[in-house]
């Protein structure tokens, strides 16, 4: 299964606390600047309409100043984003590809990359810090020229003998003070704000294209299959990872998913799990639009079973369940059919797991995904590169587990071309480059002598 792109864990943490810093911690700061703003106002009403008025055209300036200033702030700020985003996924391919940057003593190169990208990331800081300070000195600039222009306008206005007296003018001058901090700050509250709810937007895009609808229908079953039909999809706009798929796969059966790497393996399974909906073509679940489809129904009908299986520092009977109650016959049938009788028998069903799972091997953590998916009475089982990590002998004792079952739709990435195994699958559906090049049995590909034939010849 595809993990989290790096794009959206910046987003869910460094736009995240810039939306916190710019706009819920800013809240509190502007109810009291708008009261100190409309109490001042109110006051100088009282004293003069007609100087109100004037003030009220002069404070015109900072506003528009906001207007101006705001909209650049928002731009810098995605800006921002973008680069914590491309930062977040260099730290993290540099992180995963340790052991391989030691073995080739790539430090300097390694250093030399993250320098840049670091250095990339606090220029875009560097401009918004910039425009931030500019904004605010806009903002205490066009504040005295309010001010000022208040007094100037009351001296004159005394002057001419139009009902203003010397106090009133001052009056007026020292609640123009009062209203400058509010004024001098209102361009670059107003644009942090903005640019906040441009960074909400953008966490608004991530979440929507991640999402499946929360009402529609409700499939408590699949029980004659799944169709895809002329399937195209990209995590990028632009950039097609699958292209014009479709395949049946009948309910109760149980499909391996083979190509080389890149060929959009874990992309196939991730449409199914719905993880994206904005792809085109019809995937349809016993004629069900995956998409009308309720969230709530959809995961409840699909199980995932994946490389690197999430075991809490519980029990062992703990992470069966779920810490969930199911009737005893079931449990033990779920324990039966994932071959985990003899792990229960040797330490016991409160044997704590240790944590993330230390205390279990690799085979036994993929069993009790195995059990955890045939409890939920999940009629889809999907497995990515689940036996990748395992030696040889556990992998094949995985895979021929998971074949056993009967009664769920299994669907099995594989990069292990194994005859025996792989003899044992209703259908192959081999990928190459993003298009469903072959399908069939094992052996009608064999027959055929074409792309699957060659993969499989070079595995051996």
């Amino acid at each position: 299964m595809r993990k989290t792109p790096p794009s959206i864990l910046s987003a869910f943490s460094n736009d995240v606390s810039s939306v916190e810093a710019d706009y819920l911690a800013q809240q509190l700061s502007f109810i009291t600047k708008t009261v100190l703003f409309f109490g001042t106002i109110t006051m100088m009403l009282w004293y003069s309409p007609l100087m109100t008025s004037i003030a009220m055209g002069l404070m015109l300036l900072p506003i528009l100043a906001s207007v101006l200033t705001g909209n650049r702030l928002q731009a810098v700020e995605k800006a921002v984003s973008d680069r914590n985003g491309d930062f977040t996924a260099a730290l993290k391919d540099y992180l995963n590809g340790f052991a391989v940057i030691k073995g080739f003593r790539a430090e300097k190169q390694i250093l030399k990359l993250f320098t840049q990208k670091n250095q990339e990331l606090e220029q875009e800081k560097f401009t918004r810090r910039r425009i931030k300070t500019l904004t605010g000195m806009i903002g205490s600039v066009a504040g005295i020229i309010a001010q000022l222009g208040v007094f100037l306008a009351g001296a004159w206005l005394a002057l001419c003998g139009y009902g203003l007296t010397p106090g009133t003018v001052i009056i007026f001058v020292n609640l123009m003070g009062i209203l400058i901090t509010p004024i001098s700050e209102l361009p670059s509250l107003l644009g942090s704000r903005k640019a906040a709810i441009g960074l909400i937007g953008k966490l608004a895009d991530s979440l929507e294209k991640n999402t499946v609808s929360s009402e529609g229908i409700t499939l408590p079953q699949l029980s004659r299959g799944i169709q895809m039909k002329e399937v195209s999809f990209g995590y990028e706009e632009g950039k097609e990872v699958l292209h014009h798929l479709s395949c049946s796969l009948e309910a109760g059966k149980a499909y391996a998913v083979v190509g080389s790497s890149g060929s959009g393996k874990s992309t196939f399974l991730h449409l199914l799990m719905a993880s994206h909906a904005h792809y085109t073509g019809n995937i349809q679940l016993d004629g069900v639009e995956l998409r009308d489809i309720r969230k709530e129904s959809l995961y409840d009908l699909i199980s995932m079973i994946q490389q690197n299986v999430f075991v809490f520092d519980a029990s062992i009977m703990d992470n069966i369940t779920m810490f969930r109650d199911f009737p005893q016959e079931k449990v033990n049938d779920a324990v039966s059919r994932a071959h985990l009788d003899q792990l229960l028998l040797q330490r016991g069903p409160s044997c704590l797991c240790g944590e993330n799972g230390q205390s279990l091997s690799g085979g036994e953590k993929q069993r009790i995904s195995i059990a955890r998916s045939l409890l939920k009475n999940a009629s889809i089982l999907l497995a990515d590169e689940a036996t990748a990590a395992l030696d040889a002998q556990t992998a094949y004792e995985v895979s021929s587990d998971i074949l056993d079952l009967h009664g769920v739709t299994r669907i099995v990435v594989t990069h292990s071309l194994e005859a025996s195994l792989l003899k044992r699958y209703d259908g192959i559906l081999v990928l190459k480059d993003g298009y469903l090049k072959e399908t069939g049995t094992f052996e009608e590909l064999i027959a055929d002598k074409g792309y699957f034939y060659s993969l499989y010849m070079l595995s051996q």
